[in-house]
């Protein structure tokens, strides 16, 4: 499996896990994480947003039809090893990661709140952490 987090800082700690997870799943071969431009920091909290692009294993095969009805030829066809309704299963049944909050044909997201209070400090701040787990190669979203 190949991973790039050039483009990634680091930050988020449910980020972090699900790419330890979707290292141990079968059929990705690529995953790239990056930062969203959404993320910003005020005083009373921080909302980092990672966008994650998952490339799944594919076959090709040999498939023989018929043009025009009589003339026999033979076409490449390939196929997946898994899609993001699949991926959105095997996520689902990680007891660390669970269920997306939202989920479509191209993109699996998750939203994480939790708050921060650091030591010796009586005024914590709000951790918002949103990820979207999206296809290489789909079609874009409009």
């Amino acid at each position: 499996m190949q991973i790039d987090s050039s483009n990634w800082s680091g930050e988020g700690a449910f980020t972090q896990q699900l790419l330890e997870r979707l290292q141990q799943i079968e059929g990705i071969v690529l995953v790239r994480v990056e930062d969203a431009p959404a993320s910003r920091s005020e005083a009373d909290y921080n909302f980092i947003s990672n966008e994650v692009f998952v490339g799944f294993a594919a076959t090709v095969r040999r498939e023989r039809v018929r043009r025009f009805g009589f003339l026999p030829t033979s076409r490449m066809v390939t196929d997946k090893a898994m899609t993001v309704a699949g991926l959105e299963a095997a996520l689902a049944a990680v007891s660390e990661i669970g269920a997306p909050d939202y989920s479509d044909d191209g993109m699996l997201q998750y939203l994480r709140a939790e708050r921060i209070v650091p030591p010796y400090q009586t005024r914590g701040y709000k951790l918002v952490e949103l990820v979207r787990v999206y296809e290489v190669g789909a079609p874009r979203r409009s």
